[in-house]
């Protein structure tokens, strides 16, 4: 496995350093959310209202770097505070029908330009491609013990 998975981790490196799918002519997307707050988004819209202690411990951040995350979210109207639902002394955010929308745009952009991408790929490739990363991240995910909620 030792040199597959050097091709891997040169692969993966390649990847993150893409930033296309929120550009348009080579420039970022006016409206384009930020990638944190992509992900924050995302978080919210599957599993639901979340405190700052719980998508602290969702994404293995420090409790300083999730307030400043929820503090811009909420700044541009993408996210509400509320109580906790269940009663708990703890406020949540919640989704908001701005950052829904926001985040539904940013899904668009991005899958369009994966559509370029892999235009010429065949249906079962790109089911194919995406069951790997589906075991990629989940593996990730159980040795981190930080599970991500899927639709």
């Amino acid at each position: 496995m030792g040199k597959a998975t050097h091709e891997v981790e040169y692969e993966q490196m390649l990847l993150s350093r893409h930033s296309f799918l929120h550009q348009r002519g080579g420039r970022r997307r006016d409206g384009a959310l930020e990638r944190s707050a992509y992900v924050l988004l995302s978080r919210l819209e599957v599993q639901g209202p979340m405190s700052i202690g719980e998508l602290s411990e969702a994404f293995g951040l420090d409790a300083s770097t999730v307030n400043r995350q929820t503090a811009a979210v909420l700044r541009a109207g993408h996210v509400e505070r509320i109580p906790d639902p269940a009663g708990g002394m703890a406020r949540k955010f919640r989704l908001a029908e701005a950052g829904a929308r926001a985040l539904r745009e940013e899904r668009e952009g991005i899958v369009s330009s994966l559509e370029r991408v892999m235009g010429d790929w065949a249906e079962e490739d790109i089911a194919a491609f995406a069951a790997y990363l589906r075991r990629f991240n989940t593996g990730i995910e159980r040795l981190g013990a930080r599970p991500w909620p899927r639709p």
